[in-house]
């Protein structure tokens, strides 16, 4: 009789994980499919934020929702027109994706995130602040190309800062298109590990290489 309870309680136990994960994973899914459409209105990449950020508080271990957290409010810094609100946006980004760093560190995606941030913070003057913030930008897509040489967001990410950089500071396309080519002959070989890990940059990548035909 104690091993038929015994039994009965594993199935219900292993039976409510699984319903939790079957959650989990649609709650992802959902909210990954929504942000590419989420730049037609870009207050709704707020909502994304605010509704991963739900998702992380609920499944405490999982990183993925605090990195699509910190990316949703990292792409929204890049569409705020008043500059002196972005560092706040950014810096609650920050505070998302070292969740996410504390639960998988060394992290090649977590990497490409941070560089992000830094992206957003320069932005806000790009000529005052180049010198402290443009470094920690390379510095950490160095860690994320060494992470994952696989990972074609890093290249991505360098080749697109390239591109917009003026050529007398080497930038510019030529320096760009090589760049931007690894990434794209990357992304055609990539598979993401589930279907809720970071795929996301390969159409950027295509148009970016199209402007500098």
């Amino acid at each position: 009789m104690k091993k038929c309870m015994l039994f009965l309680a594993v199935v219900l136990i292993t039976a409510g994980a699984s319903a939790q994960s079957d959650k989990y994973m649609a709650a992802m899914k959902n909210n990954i499919a929504a942000i590419d459409t989420s730049f037609k209105n870009p207050a709704s990449l707020l909502t994304l934020a605010n509704n991963f950020e739900r998702i992380a508080t609920a499944e405490k271990n999982q990183w993925l929702a605090y990195y699509y957290a910190a990316l949703c409010h990292v792409n929204y810094t890049y569409t705020m027109q008043d500059k002196s609100k972005i560092d706040a946006v950014a810096d609650k980004a920050t505070a998302l994706i070292d969740k996410a760093d504390s639960l998988q560190p060394n992290n090649s995606e977590i990497s490409c995130m941070k560089s992000m941030i830094a992206s957003s913070h320069m932005m806000v003057n790009p000529m005052q602040r180049y010198m402290e913030y443009g470094q920690e930008i390379s510095s950490y897509l160095d860690a994320a190309m060494q992470q994952d040489p696989s990972n074609p967001r890093p290249e991505y990410l360098r080749g697109q800062g390239l591109k917009y950089t003026p050529e007398q500071f080497g930038g510019g396309c030529a320096t760009a298109k090589p760049v931007l080519q690894s990434s794209l002959d990357k992304y055609n070989k990539f598979k993401p590990v589930s279907d809720i890990h970071p795929n996301w940059g390969k159409q950027r990548v295509e148009m970016l290489l199209a402007d500098c035909k």
